[in-house]
């Protein structure tokens, strides 16, 4: 699997480039995670703010809800949920169809006749979940967000005023930077799953949707160890902004 990746990013530079297989993947990926993707957002952010906002109040610091909020769903919750959905659906769509021309011996064509199938059919698709996953983290992080402040305010009874200015208090750009780098790295992680599963598949259908199963598995455990070390990395490397 670590060669797979590594074969795609140096098939990356490679020409001729897949544009418009990019451009199909992309585009079923997208539509098929955005939906999915605003509705799980929305009882995460939820979820946080009632959370926060029961421990604001009994430490009485019911003025940081709303930084505390918006730090939870745009570093952990948006690059997480992102990645689940486009690993539940485009992954397992991208799994099943190289899995299924695995299994019709399409890929070995690809091989004979000189085409290299990690170059015409993975890269695309790979990058495919890269954008399509930081496009989507930016859709999270605001309906998580809004979520978060319609619960909070409407919910609990919260101040609007101190929820919207408590943004400045703790948030910084460089939340949102690695959450869109979180995105892109967890993208690219479901898509080389994805793919190497696909590729090597066991014949028949029952191997396809062991193969689509395992995929989505290994996806998942994959992408919370990897949070767990960029979270690790950048609580230890980027100051708090009140530090």
């Amino acid at each position: 699997m670590f060669a797979l990746a590594l074969d795609s990013l140096r098939a990356t530079a490679r020409r001729p480039f897949a544009w418009l297989e990019l451009l199909e993947q992309f585009w079923f990926v997208t539509s098929v995670s955005w939906i999915p993707a605003m509705l799980v957002a929305i009882p995460f952010g939820a979820v946080i703010a009632l959370q926060l906002g029961t421990l604001t109040v009994q430490v009485g610091a019911q003025s940081f809800t709303g930084a505390a909020s918006v730090l939870a769903v745009v570093q952990q919750a948006a690059p997480i949920v992102t990645t689940l959905v486009i690993a539940g659906a485009g992954g397992a769509a991208i799994c099943a169809d190289l899995g299924a021309r695995t299994i019709r011996e399409e890929t070995d064509a690809m091989k004979v006749i000189g085409v290299s199938p990690v170059q015409r059919l993975v890269v695309p698709r790979v990058w495919a979940c890269v954008g399509s996953a930081v496009l989507l983290n930016g859709l999270v992080s605001v309906v998580g967000v809004l979520g978060g402040y319609f619960f909070n305010v409407i919910v609990q009874g919260g101040t609007p005023g101190a929820y919207l200015a408590s943004f400045t208090a703790l948030a910084q750009l460089s939340d949102l930077v690695v959450g869109e780098i979180k995105a892109a790295m967890f993208g690219f992680l479901a898509g080389v799953v994805a793919a190497y599963r696909g590729l090597n598949t066991r014949p028949g259908p029952k191997g396809v949707g062991e193969a689509v199963n395992q995929s989505v598995v290994i996806t998942f455990l994959l992408l919370f160890f990897v949070n767990f070390v960029v979270t690790t990395l950048y609580l230890q490397l980027v100051p708090g902004k009140a530090a």
